[in-house]
């Protein structure tokens, strides 16, 4: 079942997305501000697409964009629905990596529409192209940077999923903190505890029992193994 992420200030409105999407079988998470729905990605909700208004409290929607596209899935589509209809907001929007443009007032259905479109565009691409590796019941879809148990999507912040990544393309290898630190974070300085946090947390969800885990091993004294 997709996730839609509604980033929308005025209740009635977001309240009746929510209503039509569901009906059409998505479920949603609904959030007034832009830094609402960052903080629901920064505690791993995983979007499938993004809807998107301009005018909001706080940081406007095109910010909320620009760092959505710097820090998250670059694929995720994201449409933005506002009474903002001027070209130069529309160029912005699409400039910033928004994949269409919605002008309200709007009729729901057709809303519906769209994103079903959008995101059946999008499975058929990445089903053509997708990369995968397989561990256990897991599967993970390299292209798309998503996990699944079986056909249940197991959510994942951006760095849990590079973290794992990177364990699972380096399966049999002892990796010290350090190398796991520098490959992720893509820097030699930093507080590389980080590593142990993100460890566990991917341990509570791909382990049957994290204290003992069977992918995710600890090597004592020499850092961590994946083993398929």
């Amino acid at each position: 079942m997709s996730k839609i992420l509604v980033v929308e200030d005025v209740p009635e409105m977001a309240q009746l997305v929510t209503m039509y999407m569901e009906k059409a079988g998505f479920t949603c998470s609904a959030c007034e501000t832009a830094e609402m729905a960052l903080e629901e990605l920064q505690k791993g909700y995983a979007p499938d697409l993004v809807l998107l208004d301009l005018n909001l409290p706080g940081m406007s929607g095109l910010d909320f964009l620009k760092k959505f596209r710097a820090e998250y899935k670059a694929t995720i589509p994201v449409i933005i629905v506002s009474a903002r209809d001027a070209d130069e907001d529309i160029i912005s929007g699409l400039g910033y990596g928004a994949d269409e443009f919605v002008t309200k007032p709007f009729s729901p259905r057709v809303l519906v529409a769209r994103v079903q479109a959008k995101l059946n565009r999008l499975s058929a691409t990445e089903a053509s192209v997708e990369e995968t590796i397989t561990f256990g019941d897991f599967t993970l879809y390299c292209n798309s940077c998503v996990l699944k148990k079986g056909s249940e999507k197991i959510p994942l912040s951006t760095k849990e999923y590079e973290v794992l990544e990177f364990l699972v393309r380096s399966a049999g290898q002892s990796l010290t903190p350090e190398v796991i630190y520098n490959h992720v974070w893509k820097s030699q300085y930093g507080d590389i505890t980080a590593v142990a946090v993100y460890i566990q947390r991917l341990r509570k969800k791909i382990e049957d029992d994290p204290s003992h885990p069977k992918f995710i091993t600890t090597l004592f004294g020499m850092g961590y193994k994946f083993e398929k």
